[in-house]
């Protein structure tokens, strides 16, 4: 479990990331409409694409010559029962976990 969580965090450590999974949130995607709002090559990405989908937060599926990305929100079942056990995370906020986390790294610098 312990290297499942590690995978699922780093994941979730990069803006770019947890923006990517917001936006399938809506729908699935194809990995160039994915791309468009970022001012990044889409090589990048696609390693960002990468990551997520070895943390088991997103899939993907080739459709001809268009791959599609989707969302897989049991990629997250880890992470909620993992925070659940705090007691203070009862439903899973990753925003306010995010701030839990940058006050408590910015507190030890």
């Amino acid at each position: 479990m312990t290297s499942t969580l590690d995978l699922t965090f780093a994941a979730l450590a990069d803006p770019t990331r947890r923006a990517i999974l917001s936006m399938l949130l809506e729908d699935d995607m194809a990995v160039t409409d994915v791309a468009e709002p970022f001012d990044i090559s889409l090589a990048a990405i696609s390693k960002h694409l990468g990551i997520l989908g070895r943390a088991g937060l997103i899939s993907q599926e080739r459709h001809g010559r268009v791959t599609w990305c989707k969302l897989e929100p049991s990629g997250l079942r880890a992470a909620s029962i993992w925070m659940q056990g705090f007691g203070q995370f009862e439903p899973v906020d990753l925003d306010a976990f995010e701030i839990f986390l940058a006050a408590e790294l910015g507190s030890t610098r």
